[in-house]
């Protein structure tokens, strides 16, 4: 690139010293043969003292003239050549200045196609490049706020009240058993949930920030989402919902960290039976092809709206607040789902009607890794 642009101003120069070196000695040409025509006509009228007449036969000043001249001719057609260049290069040196002193709302108009319009290029897509940046920055700090700010709500609202109901049980009032035993469960009840918040919100900030790294083995899916709809039998029974596990292949071995599949769908089947309570059943559904696994999560309860589908991934965004409250939802649950969804090279998509909600994960059969960036590979069946 950077040759191709010294060749192309090489070029140029080459091209205006020559158009200026045609142009100068044919206004010379011109010049000598008609003020040479002139002291001609001068001398053959007999007006050899007239100062046209030197012309007829030239000395070593005229020749000096005609070459001061000649080399005045010159310097003023290339400067007038070179003019639109160096026009153009004040522009491009005052849009750095006014960059270089914070306003990134400067841009170069492109003209033509030379060097010089490839540096307005170069300089608007650095200005674009840095406007980005300072974007994502702002971002960033937006983001952090937003996620210390929800934190500290989100620990102060069950920390208060574990407060509140020791001081109770420790206070001087008497109170009899059934109600120490009721503010102990409730109490128990709000410090899992502060325990569910911090573990969720550690498990995102290594899951975002890449701190975790990935144990890539072969992992019988099908197995491993039995083995979870197993453990999750004594919350079906608490919340009366049936759950049916649907696939078309008895067995599918895939390339994946067994572990945080088994955190990805425990998520998703978390979620489902917290807000699909209504719907009295769950659904998990996988699809095997050769390349693809497609494991479907499919409650009958709440329909979401279709305006906050997009936002459910984001972290600490909640479907109905208070209802979101009150099944003790951390909000970060799906964040972390789709985090390790995107680990693996995969996707995850959410639809919700009068049919069901259904969140959808697709994940590559054969699961290839950049080693140096997630750690050692091991192969073993964990599932």
């Amino acid at each position: 690139m950077k040759n191709d642009m010294s060749r192309r101003f090489h070029v140029r120069i080459i091209t205006n010293v020559v158009y200026s070196i045609v142009i100068s000695c044919l206004v010379v040409v011109f010049l000598i043969t008609n003020l040479t025509m002139i002291g001609e006509y001068a001398v053959e009228n007999g007006k050899d003292g007239t100062l046209v007449s030197v012309f007829y036969q030239p000395d070593t000043v005229i020749v000096i003239l005609y070459v001061l001249i000649g080399i005045g001719i010159f310097a003023t057609v290339f400067l007038l050549l070179q003019g639109q260049s160096m026009s153009y290069i004040t522009k491009i040196s005052s849009a750095m200045r006014n960059i270089s002193e914070g306003d990134l709302n400067t841009t170069v108009e492109v003209i033509g196609d030379d060097e010089f319009s490839d540096m307005a290029v170069n300089l608007n897509r650095m200005v674009e490049e840095i406007r980005e940046l300072m974007d994502k920055e702002r971002e960033s700090e937006r983001t952090k706020n937003e996620l210390i700010t929800n934190v500290a709500h989100d620990l102060r609202t069950p920390l208060t009240s574990i407060i509140g109901y020791l001081e109770l049980l420790s206070g001087p009032v008497s109170m009899d058993q059934d109600m120490q035993k009721k503010y102990i469960d409730i109490t128990y009840t709000k410090a899992k949930r502060l325990q569910k918040l911090i573990e969720d919100l550690f498990g995102f900030t290594k899951l975002n920030y890449g701190k975790i790294s990935m144990q890539v083995a072969k992992v019988d899916i099908v197995k491993l989402l039995s083995q979870l709809l197993e453990e999750f039998y004594p919350s079906f029974m608490e919340k009366d919902l049936a759950y049916e596990f649907q696939s078309n292949v008895t067995a599918k071995v895939i390339k994946a960290d067994g572990n945080l599949l088994a955190r990805l769908f425990d998520n998703l089947i978390n979620n489902a039976i917290k807000y699909g309570a209504e719907g009295k059943k769950i659904l998990v559904r996988l699809h095997a092809t050769e390349a693809v696994v497609t494991v479907s999560v499919i409650n009958y309860g709440y329909v979401i709206p279709k305006e906050e589908l997009p936002l459910l991934f984001e972290k600490f965004y909640r479907v109905e607040q208070s209802r979101s409250t009150n099944t003790g939802g951390t909000g970060l649950g799906l964040a972390i789902a789709k985090n390790i969804v995107d680990m693996h090279g995969g996707t995850i998509n959410v639809s919700s009607d009068l049919k069901g909600t259904v969140f959808a994960v697709k994940l590559k059969v054969d699961f290839d890794i950049n080693r140096e960036n997630f750690g050692s590979l091991e192969e073993h069946h964990e599932y």
